[in-house]
């Protein structure tokens, strides 16, 4: 069985398996619908729009993006059954050399601060908490998404 992980761009016919990953890996909240999330992000740097996949089943992705001045990453997940393979770090390693390369100098990401494992696992990567309150407003409020099975 090959388990190497195959990282390349994002395309539309992914979006099923995408949905289910990350309703899978919790990343699915109420006021952010995954599609228009999709959609949003192909319209600006799609290129760091990123899938992983082992064989045919899409096992991975990150997602972000630079404004010119930081760089953000959203999305990264990984199947649990793929966990603890190092593929999270390998999507987080591609994504942040495709940064590095535009000329982004520092990369942020915002972690629900009681999802404590998540904490760990990037600072075991290398983030630390930068001491700043993240202030949010929405422009546009997204419908629900329903979640076909």
């Amino acid at each position: 069985m090959n388990d190497k992980l195959i990282i390349r761009p994002y395309k539309k016919s992914d979006k099923k398996q995408l949905i289910d990953l990350w309703f899978e890996c919790e990343l699915v909240v109420p006021w952010n619908n995954p599609e228009l999330d999709m959609d949003r992000k192909l319209k600006v740097n799609p290129e760091l729009f990123l899938v992983g996949f082992i064989g045919k089943e899409l096992a991975a992705s990150v997602m972000a993006g630079y404004e010119g001045h930081r760089g953000w990453v959203n999305y990264l997940a990984v199947a649990k059954k793929y966990r603890g393979r190092g593929y999270g770090r390998e999507m987080m390693d591609v994504i942040e050399e495709k940064l590095r390369n535009m000329g982004c100098p520092k990369v942020q990401l915002q972690v629900r601060n009681t999802n404590e494992a998540v904490i760990k696992y990037y600072e075991h990567l290398g983030y630390r908490d930068d001491c700043v309150v993240t202030l949010g407003k929405r422009l546009e409020k997204d419908p629900p998404f329903l979640q076909n099975d």
